[in-house]
């Protein structure tokens, strides 16, 4: 079906389609569209959109996704070659996707979530799969490199020296979590929603080993410029609850997995702080400045409130 679809040079062929439109852009400022080829019959298009993460998407539709039960867009047709240019995926459209976060799909989405971390995690120990940010380690060392410029940030946003200095106090005391499970990588408020009454999750190719704290971060906590995104602590609690029952995480132990989730999303949230800030007085991001300072507000909402509850 999809022969001469797309040209040798891993760009849609119009000679073959009726219409096409872009989604988003991605990282490298390639497109991912929706293209039809009659009236009826439409797919979605997407190039290799972070030079990284070469044939990782496909990896993950092959090896994992196939044993979960869960709905996401099927690959029909797919090129994964050295050049980073002529690689794409073809995937089935599956409609309008409704990006919304409320408690039925958060809790939907978490026993998910808990599927997907329960995969034997030595299946994956020597596969090349590569998270978009740097691990919770590199975070909190960037943020004691720099900790003058984070209470700066701090005094700017009225965040007191007495919860700055608990941060700092909880994350140097005692090390993360060596915990590695298989994570989505990215599961901010873009990447999964609604087509019709099925919840869909997208967008694999950040896929790799980590913390659990670090889809459940970005479940709960993580801010997005396009996705403002309500959130409490009886939600985040409400969260890690069900989290922990999927898991079958003892009631006694739940207090101390919550601290920790805690302690993860202060320093997450502080490394997220710099970076918005940083894109802020620079005025370099793809985002206008509205959508910044939004989300560097929901940042800090998120920040403080797990700063408070770090004991």
């Amino acid at each position: 079906m999809f022969t001469n679809i797309v040209t040798e040079n891993g760009t849609l062929n119009d000679r073959y389609i009726l219409r096409r439109e872009n989604l988003y852009q991605g990282a490298n400022g390639r497109f991912v569209e929706r293209f039809f080829i009659d009236a009826s019959k439409s797919f979605i298009f997407k190039p290799l959109t972070n030079n990284t993460q070469l044939g990782k998407e496909v990896w993950i539709f092959e090896n994992v996704l196939s044993e979960l039960p869960l709905k996401f867009p099927k690959i029909l047709s797919y090129s994964v070659q050295n050049k980073l240019s002529v690689n794409w995926i073809i995937l089935e459209d599956l409609g309008t996707i409704t990006h919304t976060f409320d408690s039925n799909i958060a809790l939907e989405l978490t026993a998910l979530m808990a599927k997907w971390h329960s995969l034997p995690a030595e299946r994956f120990s020597h596969a090349q799969l590569k998270g978009p940010k740097p691990p919770i380690e590199e975070m909190a060392d960037q943020i004691l490199q720099n900790k003058e410029k984070v209470f700066s940030i701090f005094k700017l946003h009225n965040i007191s020296d007495r919860l700055g200095n608990k941060i700092f106090s909880a994350f140097t005391s005692k090390p993360f979590s060596t915990v590695k499970v298989l994570c989505h990588g990215d599961l901010h408020q873009g990447n999964y929603g609604y087509a019709g009454d099925k919840t869909v999750v997208l967008d694999w190719e950040h896929c790799h080993m980590n913390t659990p704290f670090w889809d459940l971060f970005h479940l709960i906590d993580i801010s997005h410029p396009d996705f403002p995104k309500p959130n409490n602590h009886t939600m985040r609690n409400m969260i890690l609850d069900c989290y922990c029952k999927e898991i079958q995480i003892s009631a006694p132990d739940r207090e101390k997995f919550k601290q920790e989730y805690y302690v993860f999303s202060a320093v997450f949230s502080v490394w997220m702080m710099m970076l918005i800030q940083s894109d802020l007085d620079n005025q370099r991001a793809k985002w206008t400045p509205e959508q910044l300072s939004r989300q560097l507000k929901e940042t800090i909402h998120n920040l403080v409130e797990c700063a408070e509850e770090i004991i």
